[in-house]
């Protein structure tokens, strides 16, 4: 893919790695010379020393080419400017962060793909380690639900238990919903008939009532 990127802060750091190391043809489009600089100095990509915000900028990142514009400012009006901008050149895949809530309708009348608040993303993920240890992934669906990953120990109320039954013998909580488990290496939708084992990694669906039952009931520990 030609990707442009613009900002070269932590979240377009990291990003850039990546993409990268993946193959892709990238461009990366940074006000800060020593930012820019480092990353011409560390990475195999075009970088500009330049404002993102100007049809000459992008038309010197070659623009027209990009498969995506991914900008990663700490500046809404940045990022819906450069959105803009990139859209009139008719970039298929537009992706930004939004730090403030209140702009998201301005980004989604765009038709950007969003990544809201990256700060709150990290901070409730710092947060869920604390509190839930055992778990090892999670993705925060909305305010009230998400996908948590949990590795079944060999006390745990779920191990052994039968999917079809086990609500009804109260060792899976009202509210979860395993969606998908991985076992010796496999992953497979779990279906009625399907036994939890212990060292199953499953994938549960739960809201933020029941987490900690959820959490109790794969693992042992009650948080």
């Amino acid at each position: 893919m030609y990707i442009v990127i613009i900002g070269a802060g932590s979240i377009g750091s990291n990003l850039i790695d990546l993409a990268v190391r993946d193959g892709n043809d990238v461009v990366v489009i940074e006000t800060d010379e020593q930012r820019a600089n480092d990353v011409a100095s560390t990475y195999d990509c075009l970088v500009l020393n330049a404002d993102a915000t100007t049809h000459d900028t992008l038309r010197d990142a070659d623009i027209d080419r990009a498969d995506a514009v991914i900008s990663t400012t700490d500046i809404d009006a940045v990022n819906i400017m450069v959105m803009l901008l990139a859209q009139e050149h008719d970039v298929p895949n537009l992706v930004s962060v939004v730090h403030d809530p209140e702009n998201l309708p301005v980004f989604e009348k765009i038709g950007v793909n969003l990544i809201e608040n990256p700060q709150r993303l990290i901070a409730d993920y710092l947060y869920h380690s604390v509190r839930y240890p055992d778990v090892s992934d999670f993705i925060d669906l909305d305010d009230e639900t998400e996908l948590v990953e949990l590795t079944v120990t060999e006390d745990a109320p779920m191990a052994g238990q039968l999917l079809s039954t086990a609500k009804e013998g109260g060792a899976l909580p009202e509210g979860c919903l395993v969606v998908a488990l991985q076992r010796n290496g496999e992953i497979r939708a779990p279906r009625g008939e399907t036994t939890i084992k212990a060292g199953d990694k499953v994938t549960v669906f739960t809201d933020d009532v029941t987490l900690a039952d959820a959490v109790a009931a794969f693992t042992g520990d009650h948080p």
